[in-house]
């Protein structure tokens, strides 16, 4: 049973779009669809939460930047008594084409900062996560300045259809949990 969500991603206006805030995105939309907002603050993470069959969810932005985002998650879990099963993470992969979405229930950061951070502070990679795919830069733009770079507006449509196809995924594994089922569709 998850109960924390979180969206990785940074925080600022600069961030808002860009491909390594999709995350968040995806976040901002299951804000809409669930109906709570990030309205609260606590251990450096915007957060808020919701009920879904009786259990309280809690859905969080870090803002302690990307490569930092194990400091925030950490005192979530701590503070609330999370078992790192219960997390589930929502952050943009490089190695997955532009508005792919893939669930898996654990595994390696795969060279993503965020995500290590984030296995670093909990002790283990046995965390459930959503990537969606950003793709991988079409010169040798350097990475950094490709995730940190807002999507083309010819990216939209597939980048929303992605957002929506993870909001359903986290939705499902909510109120379904990680079944076969489930994670099939998620993937």
């Amino acid at each position: 049973m998850i109960r924390l969500v979180v969206g990785l991603g940074n925080p600022g206006r600069e961030y808002e779009r860009t491909r390594h805030n999709v995350g968040w995105m995806v976040l901002d939309r299951l804000s809409e669809k669930l109906g709570f907002s990030f309205d609260r603050e606590k251990f450096k993470g915007l957060y808020g939460e919701t009920r879904i069959n009786d259990q309280k969810v809690i859905f969080l932005k870090p803002l302690t930047y990307m490569n930092r985002s194990g400091e925030s998650v950490s005192q979530f879990v701590r503070f609330f008594k999370i078992e790192p099963s219960q997390v589930l993470l929502i952050y943009d992969d490089l190695d997955l084409p532009l508005g792919r979405v893939r669930f898996r229930e654990k595994g390696s950061s795969a060279g993503h900062k965020g995500v290590q951070s984030v296995i670093e502070a909990l002790g283990t990679q046995e965390i459930p996560r959503i990537k969606v795919g950003i793709g991988r830069p079409a010169t040798k733009e350097e990475v950094v300045d490709y995730v940190l770079s807002p999507f083309k507006e010819e990216e939209f449509p597939t980048v929303k259809e992605a957002i929506e196809k993870a909001a359903n995924c986290v939705e499902k594994l909510l109120t379904e949990g990680s079944s076969q089922k489930t994670i099939s569709k998620c993937s």
